[in-house]
């Protein structure tokens, strides 16, 4: 047994989810002692802006000011601290801290997704080179432990494909347009208001957070580095409102989908809108909740659902980093769990398909002036690339131009956008047509 009774902790960046962390650390502080067998102590806080956490109060008293200092590098540099906490964000000072706290020899929980993506390969390296562990449950799915299920769970498991709803400001904007009838803007500021969405929504409603995670399923479901690049990313600022009410209609809801499956040798990965189904458990995922289904060979499907943002479920999930690197130390191992699922020398480069290489249903809407023949040229152009049609509504008009509504069997991506182009330069198709792939 060890000999050690206490873990250090060094916390830098204490805005939302570092609150959250402190708050964890100190008013379970027994809970946590319980279930590991030593104490897991806070021994220093860094951060630019110290006035929220001097305005927190455990148990009625103030955080002890010896605790905090503006100094990250006093943090990273304490020879007493084991563990450093990043919540910092962002890819410029917390990875300078990162890598210098590696150096040093302490081990790292974060939950900066933007960095892992970008730069994961790089510190996970020097985590192997320097025998650190790095933990980032948080950085994907919140609370949802989608991370330990795909590097513990289903360790004995060919993992198929990894698909869901991994942004809560996407999701509870959609939620509000469907459910409420608000429009993209109306639902976008509610998300504001509420807390869910920042100031600037690009990274949320554009899919780039969401590809983010992605990147990082992919690596742990599939033994490839982290890889961003090649993803597919189309976000929910262009959707109609529209478009999601005759979603409706036709037995389906539109979710920002993160979707990684196996094609072959090769890899499918993209974000974009979704037409699901009302029977898949996804399309009831409302509000700003996270879900995400994994298929497994031995386990079949499964799903992880619960909240993928905010302060106290995100430090849930750092908590249980510390907790497992806690133990780690209390048992003098080392790198017993490898960082991204596999062990180094089987990480494979594995392509990734160009989205023109997929195949899928889709759901297109043309609007079209109301003349004769004009399905019959749409549905030609369509015949033409080998796109068969499982059913097609006309709506009625509100006006010269019909909204002309398909629904296709599956068929190449590739097809497809060639299709819609020759479409569009026809002359009795007034806007450009809309496309939404159905899972």
């Amino acid at each position: 047994m060890s000999a050690i009774n206490q873990i250090n902790i060094g916390l830098l960046g204490c805005g939302t989810v570092g609150t959250g962390v402190v708050r964890l650390l100190l008013e379970n502080a027994k809970l946590i002692h319980d279930r590991v067998g030593a104490l897991i102590c806070l021994k220093k806080i860094a951060d630019i802006n110290l006035v929220p956490i001097k305005k927190l109060f455990i148990d009625g008293k103030p955080i002890n000011a010896e605790l905090m200092t503006q100094h990250a590098e006093e943090v990273v540099s304490d020879p007493d601290i084991h563990i450093i906490v990043e919540t910092i964000g962002g890819e410029t000072v917390a990875k300078d801290l990162i890598l210098s706290a590696i150096e040093k020899g302490k081990h790292i929980v974060t939950a900066n997704k933007a960095l892992l993506s970008s730069h994961g390969n790089t510190i996970i390296e020097k985590a192997n080179q320097r025998g650190v562990d790095l933990a980032y449950e948080a950085s994907v799915g919140g609370c949802m432990p989608i991370i330990k299920t795909i590097r513990e769970t289903l360790v004995s498991n060919h993992i198929h494909y990894v698909i869901g709803i991994l942004n809560g400001t996407c999701n509870y904007i959609l939620s509000k347009i469907t459910n409420d009838h608000l429009s993209f803007q109306d639902a976008l500021a509610e998300a504001q208001q509420m807390g869910y969405a920042e100031a600037d929504p690009t990274l949320d409603v554009e899919g780039i957070d969401t590809a983010h995670k992605l990147s990082i399923l992919m690596a742990l479901a599939f033994g490839m580095p982290i890889t961003f690049d090649p993803i597919y990313i189309e976000g929910i600022s262009k959707l109609s409102a529209l478009d999601i009410q005759l979603a409706e209609q036709f037995g389906y809801r539109i979710k920002l989908l993160a979707i990684a499956k196996k094609n072959g040798n090769a890899i499918e990965a993209r974000v974009h809108p979704t037409m699901i189904p009302f029977h898949n458990l996804l399309s009831n995922v409302n509000g700003s909740l996270n879900a995400m289904m994994i298929s497994g060979d031995a386990v079949g499907e499964m799903i992880l659902y619960g909240y993928g943002a905010g302060m106290m479920p995100t430090a849930s999930a750092i908590l249980s980093d510390i907790v497992d690197i806690a133990r780690n130390i209390l048992s003098g191992s080392k790198g017993r769990i490898p960082i991204l699922s596999y062990q180094n020398q089987a990480i494979k480069t594995i392509n990734v398909l160009p989205i023109e290489a997929i195949e899928s249903k889709y759901y297109f809407r043309f609007t079209a002036s109301d003349k004769p023949g004009v399905l019959h040229q749409i549905s030609g152009i369509l015949a033409k690339y080998q796109i068969s049609i499982e059913s097609v509504h006309q709506k009625g008009k509100d006006s010269d131009d019909v909204p002309i509504v398909m629904m296709t069997y599956k068929a190449k991506e590739k097809d497809v956008r060639q299709a819609l182009k020759e479409i569009q330069d026809l002359n009795v198709v007034t806007e450009t047509p809309i496309l939404i792939r159905v899972e």
